[in-house]
């Protein structure tokens, strides 16, 4: 199965996450910025995550959620951190929805900075998936 995590991180919150995903997954969290981001081949599962920012996402991810095909993935789940609310999980499924990638209901989310077991958590949700 290939498994592919992405994520975009300011403050360090979504990565903590991304990382314990893509732990039990066995596979490296990719930053959406980094120049390892695009996908080379279709992935059966993309774990996708990030923030909001001012009730946003941050260009960084809404840019790369643009460049998304159908193709790029069979489903995508979605994970999210802020301090303020569960909006970024909608806009993430939003972006790969209009990509036409089909997203699994089921999310993970961690208001604030995530606790270690959170990121067990974390783990755990991934491995429902896997």
């Amino acid at each position: 199965m290939k498994v592919e995590v992405r994520y975009y991180s300011r403050s360090g919150n979504t990565k903590s996450v991304a990382e314990a995903i893509a732990a039990q997954a066995g596979v490296p969290a990719v930053s959406v910025d980094s120049a390892d981001a695009q996908l080379r081949e279709t992935a059966d599962i993309l774990f996708i995550g990030g923030a909001l920012y001012a009730y946003g996402l941050d260009s960084h991810l809404k840019n790369y959620l643009k460049t998304l095909k159908k193709y790029d993935a069979k489903k995508a789940v979605v994970f999210s951190t802020s301090w303020l609310s569960k909006h970024s999980v909608d806009l993430i499924k939003k972006g790969l929805t209009d990509a036409g990638i089909p997203v699994e209901t089921e999310f993970f989310y961690v208001k604030n900075t995530p606790s270690e077991e959170q990121l067990k958590d974390a783990a755990a949700f991934a491995r429902k998936f896997l």
